[in-house]
């Protein structure tokens, strides 16, 4: 900050000097803005609680008035400076000339000079489309062959949003199962490929979803070449470390950011006390320096029904970006915080007849104690539990005892009634939930708290005679929660899982058969939350191989102890008359008189019919029908949404309901009322589907592992041909090959790996390191995860440097371990706050094969001041000293 007489333009990259005297009739600018020594935009100051869209057109006439003994150092686009603040100490306006149609917008703070810099740079490369918002109006065709219709749905309707700007926020609705997170990963890489946006900040429900988020992101194959989108952006979970400086994804939980923005670090490990934190007053908060408003250019909120938008508000306002959320189950709340700009709707009932989803039937329990409470009278002898160390002891009440429903399970827990519901699930299991089954199916048990599910969890097991492998509690407060999950999925012992809320929101446990509820809940978005844990839909196999005495999962089955299905907002199943056959179901469509709740009926029936054909009897079924079988379930549907049916009587005022929803219907079953050799054939597959056991022995033909040992040695054979002949054209092997050569430029790096890429070969570096795994077993270690970086070890590796071939990251974590013991032995030691700069470098180094004096200026190191911080804690030659030599000892 400088007055004009004082001038001084190196005094840093971004200089603002006060009360300019602009060209004759345009004034005086409050402040006129520099950026690496040129005139770059100004600022129109004004008092707190001025209303800054008034002043505008005082800013708007600086930036066209600039003097021209200052236009040879000036940035301007269509005659003007391209930035143009308006501020008044409490809010910050901001307009950027090189975007379509330039408007203001709010910013938490001022933009960072280097931000500046960037944008002008983007827009010296790219004049036809500067900024994010330009890009998106010109984005390439999206590749819908590995999408679903919801997820492109969601797509092309985001990115319409994004190309009119008339939003900043878009929210997605897609039923539990259809795809949210992968439409978000291809949303995220069509975005940072195409459309100009640097970074993206993935926001999950739970600290344990981030690992799936993190893993999803790993498998995408881009529509391109086939590559991982981890091969060509990295993707990082927020941690103590902050957020390194190349990371283009970063995930993290709400909790977490707020954490960060306070000063706070977001520690490694699962944090039930942070992550499933809920402030009891809105959160605030404060510029902070390691993520700074224009950090990211998209924010995407996975489960965004959730009731965040009140005390966390602040969290999400601060970053300027554009807001997208994902949800099952959007609430009055969530369409207010996201503008109402619902940019593409996909609900539960359309993803059964796409065969994303299965329909539900529901099993009611009740008994006297859950409905009216109870009584235990005075002079019994209870046991009671202290609710911190649970050591039980024996009391004598002294006065009678009343508690209510609501008390149960709370402050009392009345062991009797939940041995009388598992009991009464238990006989009921085989008869009446799931008649001629053998197996318990996969069940899950949402219970009131810890102590609650504890209790289940003891008496599921004596209920039904079984050890500990039979049922487990799932809960942060449990051991090894991921693992006990993860044997949810795929044993076939472990039948009942016991929780409170961690398989609530977003994991799935696709085998899922009952869900089980002796909790309450009363908010609509959390019960459909819960009850979409059951929803998904399974391969056959896979679905046989946790649970053999089913064939294929048509349904689930949701029961009910507390009464829960019996609030206003819980929608009923499709399948809503089971004494009725799908023959007369389908007679009555022939003869148009089925109702609207048997419409429902038939298109549950259909949806499940469908799962169990063989793709020849579906195709079969598409031709008699002239149109594919999901089209007419979707047509059923559909006339029973309510949604549709207000269009419908919204379209015709005055019009009877009874009539319109009548005429609904009957366009619905039309496929089916006039196709007799549809109706017919349809009941020949339901009387037909039995499964056939073929008892007669097979003959061998071949055997050997997942990887071809033959492909593996060619592929290693052609990368060995491909060096060599390239040698001389690609700096990255030139310098591996020169023994002198002790680094690798990150860009000579990512210049190799986009050469290999190409046709022919479509190489990566997962496939180029599992031919290697396959031929030189024993010399190979494992990679899960590829980066660019281990494209160096690659090539020491086969040009003979190395005689093992180790991950990158872990060799340079290995080295770094080597070089802080040599520094023990000979007696030097580091101060934690050294030891940070130290073990950050060596993160760096690890990342992007090499570090230089201007990655100190970026983050993590900008927490503790950059370059200026490094000389403080390191001392000056002592940091450029240990700069270096981490690059030879790392690197080398």
């Amino acid at each position: 900050m400088q007055d004009a007489r004082e001038l001084n333009l190196f005094a840093g990259q971004g200089v603002a000097v006060r009360e300019v005297v602009m060209a004759a009739g345009h004034g005086r600018a409050d402040y006129l803005l520099y950026v690496d020594k040129c005139v770059v935009g100004v600022i129109e100051a004004k008092p707190e609680g001025t209303t800054l869209s008034g002043v505008e057109w005082q800013s708007a006439m600086y930036a066209t008035g600039l003097p021209e003994s200052h236009a040879r150092r000036a940035h301007t686009v269509a005659g003007r400076l391209p930035f143009v603040f308006e501020a008044s100490g409490s809010e910050t306006h901001f307009t950027n000339g090189y975007d379509p149609d330039p408007r203001a917008r709010r910013l938490f703070s001022f933009p960072r000079p280097q931000t500046l810099a960037r944008a002008l740079r983007d827009a010296a490369q790219d004049p036809a489309a500067p900024t994010w918002r330009a890009k998106v109006r010109t984005l390439p065709g999206l590749d819908t062959a590995p999408l679903r219709p919801a997820q492109i749905a969601a797509i092309t309707g985001l990115e319409k949003s994004l190309a009119e700007q008339r939003f900043s926020r878009s929210l997605i609705q897609m039923a539990t199962g259809a795809g949210k997170t992968y439409t978000a990963v291809t949303a995220a890489y069509r975005l940072l490929k195409h459309g100009g946006f640097a970074r993206v900040l993935f926001l999950v429900d739970r600290n344990n979803l981030a690992d799936q988020t993190l893993a999803e992101f790993g498998n995408y194959r881009t529509p391109d070449d086939g590559r991982r989108f981890t091969e060509l952006y990295t993707v990082d979970k927020l941690s103590s470390a902050g957020m390194l400086a190349s990371s283009n994804v970063v995930i993290s939980t709400i909790q977490r950011v707020h954490r960060v923005l306070s000063g706070g670090e977001a520690p490694e490990y699962d944090d039930p006390a942070l992550d499933g934190w809920t402030p009891d007053a809105p959160v605030t908060v404060s510029y902070s320096p390691a993520l700074p408003p224009e950090t990211f250019d998209l924010v995407v909120v996975d489960e965004a029904h959730r009731s965040i938008y009140g005390v966390w508000r602040s969290v999400l306002e601060y970053f300027d970006a554009h807001v997208v959320g994902l949800t099952a189950t959007p609430g009055k709340q969530t369409f207010a915080f996201f503008q109402q700009n619902l940019v593409s709707e996909y609900t539960y009932p359309q993803s059964v007849a796409d065969r994303v989803n299965v329909d539900f039937d529901i099993y009611r329990i009740r008994t006297e104690k859950t409905e009216q409470g109870g009584t235990i009278e005075a002079g019994t002898v209870v046991p009671k539990v202290d609710r911190r160390t649970r050591q039980e002891r024996y009391e004598t009440l002294d006065e009678d005892l009343d508690y209510t429903p609501t008390q149960l399970d709370r402050a009392v827990t009345a062991r009797g009634q939940i041995r009388t519901v598992l009991e009464t699930f238990r006989d009921r299991l085989f008869t009446e939930i799931f008649p001629g089954r053998s197996t318990v199916p996969k069940t899950l048990i949402f219970c009131k708290d810890d102590a609650h599910a504890e209790e289940v969890v003891t008496l599921a097991r004596e209920v039904f005679g079984k050890g500990n492998d039979f049922a487990a509690k799932i809960t942060y407060a449990a051991q090894d929660p991921k693992g006990h999950l993860q044997a949810f999925r795929t044993s076939a012992s472990l039948r009942i899982a016991v929780t409170v809320d961690m398989i609530a929101t977003g994991t799935d446990v696709k085998p899922l058969e009952c869900v089980f509820f002796l909790r309450d809940v009363r908010s609509a978005q959390y019960f459909e939350q819960m009850k979409g844990r059951g929803a998904r839909t399974i391969a056959p196999a896979d679905f046989q191989a946790v649970t053999p005495d089913a064939d294929v999962k048509t349904r689930f089955v949701i029961v009910d102890a507390v009464g829960v299905t019996e609030h206003d907002f819980v929608e009923a199943p499709l399948n809503r008359d089971r004494s009725i056959s799908l023959k007369k179901l389908l007679d009555r469509a022939g003869t148009l008189t089925i109702t609207e709740a048997e419409t429902a009926t038939l298109a549950s029936r259909l949806a499940a019919l469908e799962l169990q054909l063989t793709p020849d009897e579906r195709t079969e079924l598409d031709t008699v029908a002239g149109t594919p079988l999901r089209n007419v379930i979707r047509g059923l549907i559909d006339a029973v949404d309510p949604d549709r049916q207000a269009d419908a009587l919204a379209a015709s005022p005055g019009a009877d309901r009874e009539d319109v929803i009548a005429a609904l219907v009957e366009r619905a079953v039309e496929p089916l009322a006039a196709n007799p050799a549809l109706r017919a054939r349809i009941v020949e597959l339901r009387q037909a589907h039995d499964r056939v056991i073929d008892e007669n022995a097979d003959t061998l033909i071949d055997a050997y592992g997942v990887v071809d040992p033959d492909r593996a040695r060619s592929l290693v054979e052609s990368w060995r041909a491909y060096l060599d002949e390239h040698r001389s054209e690609i700096t990255a092997i030139q310098l591996l090959a020169d023994a002198k050569a002790r680094t690798v430029p990150f860009a000579s790096i990512k210049e190799l790996a986009d050469r290999i890429a190409r046709p022919p070969h479509n190489w990566t570096v997962d496939v180029v390191w599992a031919a290697y795994e396959a031929v030189d077993a024993g010399r190979v270690r494992h990679n899960d995860r590829g980066r660019l970086t281990d494209l160096v070890s690659l090539l020491r590796y086969t040009l003979g440097a190395e005689t093992e071939l180790v991950p990158y990251g872990d060799r340079v974590r290995e080295r770094y371990a080597g070089w802080l013991r040599q520094q023990e032995q000979a007696g030097t030691t580091y101060s934690p706050a050294e030891r940070w700069w130290l073990d950050h470098i060596a993160d760096v180094i690890a990342a992007s094969a090499g570090i230089t004096d201007d990655d100190l200026d970026t983050a993590p190191f900008t927490e503790r001041g950059g370059i200026d911080g490094a000389i403080r804690d390191l001392g000056g030659q002592r940091a450029v000293d240990l700069l270096h030599t981490l690059n030879e000892e790392l690197t080398a």
